[in-house]
C-alpha cells in the first residue's frame, strides 16, 4: 500500500501548489479590501495571530449561539463574532503573501484544520441553540465535511483548489448567517399549512441538498478529468 501510494507514473500537484479558484459573488471587492487591510496591518501582527483570531471568533460564535437559547439578543454577538472570524480567516493568507512570508504547506494544513474545528464549534452551537434541530446540524456538518474532503482530494489530484461553489464562498455564507440571525431575532419559526418550521432547519435542508447535488456533479467531473489524464493505452 505504501509503495503504491508513494510511486507515481503521472505528476500530481501538491495541495499547497494547486491553483486557487475563487469565483464567489464578493471575491473581487473582498480581494481589494483585504489587500488594503494587509498593507496597513501593524508589523507586530502576523498571519498566525489572525488565524488564531479566526478560530477563537468561531468558537465564540458557537458558544453564543448556544447561550442565545435563553437570551436571543446574544445573536448580535454571534454576528460580531462572524465578522471577526472573516477578518482573521480571510486576512491571514493575504497578509502572509503581502509580506512575502508565505508557508504554503503549513498554511494549507493549519488553515483548513482550523476551518474544520471552527465549523464544528459553529454548527454544534447552532444545534444546541434551539434555532436548528440537532439532527439537521449533524446533517449540515456531514455535508460540509464531505464537500471539503472532495475539495482537498481534487486539489491534490487535479491541481485546482476550488474555494467557492455556485458563486458562494465563505464570505457569502457568513453574510447569509448574519441575515438569518437577524430574521430569527424577529421570528425563528414560520408556518406552512398549519405546520411550524424552524427557519434554520429549512435553510439547513436546502444547504444539505445543494451541497449534495454539487458534490455528486463535482465527483463525476473530477473522476472523468482524472480518467482522461491517466487513460491507459489500448
Amino acid at each position: 500500500m505504501t509503495q503504491a501510494s508513494g510511486s507515481s507514473e503521472h505528476p500530481r500537484a501538491e495541495p499547497a501548489d494547486a491553483t486557487r479558484e475563487l469565483r464567489s459573488l464578493t471575491a473581487a471587492a473582498e480581494k481589494r479590501l483585504l489587500l488594503w487591510l494587509a498593507a496597513r496591518m501593524p508589523a507586530r501582527v502576523n498571519s498566525d495571530h489572525l488565524t488564531a483570531l479566526g478560530l477563537l471568533a468561531m468558537m465564540a460564535a458557537g458558544t453564543f449561539y448556544w447561550l442565545s437559547r435563553r437570551s436571543p439578543w446574544l445573536l448580535h454577538i454571534v454576528n460580531l463574532s462572524l465578522v471577526l472570524n472573516w477578518f482573521g480567516d480571510s486576512l491571514d493568507g493575504t497578509l502572509a503573501r503581502h509580506r512575502n512570508r508565505s508557508r504554503p504547506r503549513y498554511g494549507f494544513y493549519v488553515d483548513h484544520m482550523v476551518d474544520a474545528y471552527g465549523a464544528l464549534c459553529l454548527v454544534g452551537g447552532l444545534g444546541l441553540s434551539g434555532l436548528m434541530s440537532p439532527g439537521m446540524a449533524v446533517a449540515v456538518l456531514i455535508a460540509y465535511y464531505l464537500l471539503n474532503i472532495h475539495i482537498y482530494l481534487a486539489a491534490y489530484s487535479v491541481g485546482v483548489f476550488k474555494i467557492a461553489y455556485g458563486r458562494l464562498g465563505g464570505t457569502e455564507l457568513r453574510i447569509l448567517l448574519v441575515i438569518l440571525n437577524l430574521a430569527a431575532l424577529r421570528q425563528p419559526w414560520f408556518s406552512v399549512s398549519g405546520a411550524r418550521h424552524r427557519i434554520f432547519d429549512v435553510c439547513g435542508a436546502v444547504a444539505v441538498a445543494g451541497i449534495t447535488a454539487a458534490l455528486l456533479v463535482a465527483t463525476v467531473r473530477t473522476a472523468r478529468t482524472l480518467a482522461e489524464r491517466e487513460r491507459l493505452p489500448g
